[in-house]
Parts: C-alpha cells; structure tokens; sequence
C-alpha cells in the first residue's frame, strides 16, 4: 500500500485480509464510533527488529494481531533459504497459540517446514530447539514480562541466537514487501496436515541441556518457586527432579499459566510488589533462596534471607551474576584452553576483574543476548562459561544460546548448595569479592519524560549530555570524581554503533547514560567501586552520585 492511500482504501484492504472476526468487527466498530482511534491503529506500521516484535494486541498494522504475524512470516520466509525449517513455540498470553498456528501455516504456505511445540512452553526451550532440529530459524511467540495487553514474535537464526544487523533491515524490508500486496488465500486445513507437531522430547531435551551446565553434587537447599503466572512452573519442577534437588515450595496463587496476570499486573521480578507473595511464602518456612522467572522463563531473579537475618533480600542482577561466574569460574578452572565469559556493557565490572584473576577472557557487549551470547559462535574454539546482563539474564554454558531462566535456577541452587556445606552465605562470598576486586556497587538512574512530546524531549536531553557531560560526579561528603574519559557509542569505536555515552571519573566510578529504544525515558547505569571493599562506603558514593545525575538529566 502506497504512503498516498487514503485510510479508506488503507482500511479497506486490510478487512479483506485480515483472517480474525474479531479484529474486523472491532475496525468496523471504530469506523462508526472512534474515527480518530482508527486513523492511530493505521497511521505507520509495528517496527520490526533485532528483538522482533513486540506491542499491545489490537486491529490494525501498528498492533499485533493474526494478520501481522502472518505478514511478518511471509516476509521472513522470503528472506530465509528456499525450504527453510522452522521451529516454532509459544507462551501462554492471550492468543499466542493462535499466533503461533498462523506463523506455521505462513511457513507452509511459502514451501517451507514448520515444526511447532505442542504446547506452551518456555522460551529457552525454543531456543534450545532451533540448534537440537537443526532448524534454519526459530519463532516465540511470548512478550516476556511485558503487561498482559501485549504479545510479541521474537526470532531466533540457526545459530541459535536473535538476529543482529543487518538482517533485521533486511527481514523488515521483505515484510514491507509483503504488506503492500494483498494476502495470498490460505487453505488452513491443508496446511495444518503438514506442521509436525513436535513432542515431549524437545522439553526434556532443554532440561537435559539445563542439567548439563551443573558442575558438582551439591543438593541440599530449601527453594520457594513462583512462576509468575507464566509457563516455567512444570517445567522447571522437572528439571529441579532430574537434577536431584528436593521439589521447590511453589507460590501456588502465581504456578499456573494466567494471561491476565491476576496478582501482578506487571509481571516483572524486578517491579515492586511482583515478589510480595513468595518473600511472604518464604519467610514463612524459612527458605534458603526465593527464585523467580519472568513469564516465559527466561529471566531469574532471586531473594535470600538478608544479612542481619530480618527477613528476605532480593538480589541484583549484577549481584547474582557475579556469585554464578565466581561459582563457574572455580568449577571449571581445569578446563584446558581458552575460557570465555560475557557480559553487557552496563553490568558491573567485577566480573572483568575477576576473570583475568581466573586466567579467562571477558567479552563486554552491547545490551541484550543477541550480543552477549555471540561469543559463543564468534570463538568457536573457546569453552563459553557463562554470560550475563543485570537486567536478571544468565546464560550458563552454550548448550542455549540466550538467557534462560532454567538453567540459570539449576546453577543457582547448586551455587547456594556449594557455599551451605560450606557454612558460607552469599552475603560471605561477596564480601570475599568485594576484599579481592573492590566493592562494586551499582544501580540505575531513570528519568521519565512525560507529555505528547516525551521522546523529542528524551532526545533533547540525549543530545545535550552527549555534548556536555557531567564534569564530575560526587561531593564533599563523599569526594568528588573529575571526568577522565568519554565515548560516543554511536561513533562504533569498540563496540558495533548505538546509542550511548560512557563515562569514566577519575575514582573508578563509571556512568552510562542511554535513551529507551521504546519509551521515552533516559537511563544512567552508575557503578561505584571502593577498593578497600567497605559495602557502606560505595553505597553512600552511589546515593550521592544518584541524586546529583536525577538533577542532571532532568
């Protein structure tokens, strides 16, 4: 469809396309009641890239809905070799089955094989079973942790890993392709005879995979579970039995897959009040470690009894994350060759320290596990021991090629088993970090710009720190940093082009300051390091440079 169509034609068109009665009574009620709304649903198109799609569900080009996702099959189909395998698997979010049935159909359709899970499922699963089928690509349909309004397609290549440009430019342009025809008529009855529907075997396969990345027998350790209303729940029960752990205390108001996310309306560990329930339920029985994955499981966090025994704390992610490569870091320090860990650019530096005191190679990536988990595939020779992002992803081993919420649990209870015989806490082993590699201590500045004109004004704040960046951080109380480096990210100096300034002060703090690529907010990531390891006074460094940056962006 030309940019010139009028929204009668626009609209037109898509109701003779769109596959769902729903979506076409809805665009057809808007017609009469809500022009305004209508014109906004078929005003540009849902982007998609490097994370695919994601958005509320909903009529129309810039929401999904069935006619989205099969246009945005097509247009990968095309992209894709002739005959291409696709895997494809789903959550439970309202309509992702249908989404997921509509993108093997599409997959048929364009001559293509489509083997599809039978049943909700995990999102490490699927990644897990792109490389097991030897699969050309991979399709989730899942939002992760997103509110229950929204869904999403998220894709995987056959390397197992979400694409990376270029191919996201390219995959996007054949969507554009395919949007400006008209839809191809689909025998669905057809083609569903030709989807395999795969079975048990690729669940159990991703356990044993997640099992694999356990590095000793430690057992013993008391887990309360909450999945969040997701889908890890059964899954992750499976895994803790075959691995040998005693079964975990279940949060049994969140076990159960609910698209409606009835006790967290959004379903993020990291949100305030998510956990309420579990660090109830685990105070109660006196639990070692609260764990909890995001709605497809990709995704842990997790809480401890805190320090001075009063109650629960939940951990950060670069918290865990320094405890999991420290843990697999020891387990495989016999390892012959090269070892090499991961991490995004703004999750703590500790684990760069404490992998050139291991003898192994840290990589610092751009956000997200389409970078982070690269190194698995770019040193093919060397063992990938674990990677991570303080945003609560692991990645333990390479045996799934992103974050996986499973894995990440198994490898966690079997660290907090290790440090119990022991007779260590984690508070324990972080304070033997911190004495060792300095207490490092981070957390996040965010400034959220309200208004019609929120982006403009995020960008306008974006461009003027990237011209005049704080030259220094800190006060009196505290001492002041002067700035001793600056990089542009955009400019691709050490890192492939994005969005992003990075800041260097002359006591070892650092400050990465970066625009949301969906929301108009700007987020500063501070870490503070104090080498004499003394936790108080990095954290009263990190308030005070806190507030002043909360002053600074604004």
């Amino acid at each position: 469809m030309t940019d010139g169509s009028t929204l009668e034609t626009r609209v037109d068109a898509w109701l003779a396309d769109d596959p769902d009665p729903a979506s076409r009574a809805e665009i057809e009620r808007l017609r009469g009641d809500d022009p305004e709304q209508l014109a906004a649903l078929f005003t540009g198109r849902i982007g998609f890239g490097t994370a695919g799609l994601r958005a509320a569900m909903g009529p129309g080009p810039t929401q999904m809905n069935r006619l989205v996702v099969r246009q945005t099959t097509l247009g990968l189909m095309r992209w894709l070799p002739e005959g291409a395998l696709v895997v494809v698997g789903y959550d439970a979010r309202h309509q992702s089955d249908e989404f997921a049935h509509d993108v093997a159909r599409m997959v048929v359709h364009a001559g293509g094989r489509a083997e599809l899970l039978d049943s909700t499922t995990p999102t490490p699963v699927l990644a897990h079973a792109v490389l097991q089928r030897n699969a050309d690509a991979g399709v989730m349909v899942t939002a992760s942790h997103n509110p229950p309004a929204d869904n999403g397609y998220k894709l995987y290549l056959g390397d197992g890993i979400q694409l990376v440009a270029p191919a996201d430019a390219e995959i996007a342009a054949a969507i554009d392709l395919v949007a400006a025809e008209p839809m191809p008529s689909i025998d669905e009855e057809a083609t569903d005879a030709q989807i395999v529907s795969l079975g048990s075997s690729v669940s159990e396969a991703h356990i044993d995979a997640a099992c694999a990345a356990l590095m000793g027998s430690a057992r013993d350790v008391s887990v309360v579970y909450t999945a969040m209303h997701g889908v890890g729940g059964q899954h992750l029960c499976r895994a803790f039995e075959q691995a040998g752990f005693a079964p975990p205390t279940v949060v049994p108001e969140q076990f159960d897959p609910d698209p409606d996310f009835p006790t967290a309306s959004f379903p993020n560990p990291e949100e305030d009040g998510a956990l309420d329930l579990g660090l109830a339920l685990a105070s109660e029985i006196g639990a070692d470690v609260l764990m909890a994955n995001d709605p497809d499981a990709d995704r842990l966090a997790i809480a401890v009894p805190a320090r001075d025994g009063g109650g629960f704390t939940p951990l950060s992610g670069d918290q865990l994350g320094a405890l999991l490569a420290d843990h697999l870091l020891r387990a495989t320090s016999e390892v012959a060759g090269d070892r090499v860990v991961a991490m995004s650019i703004v999750s703590s530096r500790l684990m760069e320290s404490m992998a050139a005191a291991a003898g192994a190679h840290c990589e610092v990536t751009l956000t997200g596990f389409k970078w982070v988990a690269r190194p698995i595939v770019e040193r093919p020779d060397a063992t990938f021991v674990f990677g991570y992002e303080e945003a609560i992803g692991y990645c333990c081993g390479d045996r799934v090629r992103d974050k996986d919420g499973i894995s990440a649990a198994l490898v966690t209870a079997e660290l907090l088993a290790v440090l119990k015989l022991e007779g260590e806490t984690v508070w324990d082993r972080l304070d033997a970090l911190a004495l060792e590699h300095g207490a490092h201590l981070t957390g996040p500045v965010t400034i959220r710009f309200d208004g019609a004109d929120g982006n403009e004004k995020r960008q306008a704040t974006m461009d003027r720190v990237l011209a005049n960046p704080p030259g220094a951080v800190g006060d009196e109380t505290v001492g002041e940093e002067t700035l001793a480096s600056s990089l542009d990210l955009s400019k691709g100096e050490t890192l492939p082009p994005a969005t992003g300034l990075v800041l260097h002060y002359s006591g070892g703090t650092r400050v990465i300051v970066r625009p949301s690529g969906t929301e108009p907010k700007l987020k500063a990531y501070v870490e503070v390091i104090e080498p004499s390891g003394d936790w108080d006074a990095a954290r009263q460094r990190l308030l005070a440079i806190q507030a002043q940056l909360s002053e600074l962006l604004r």
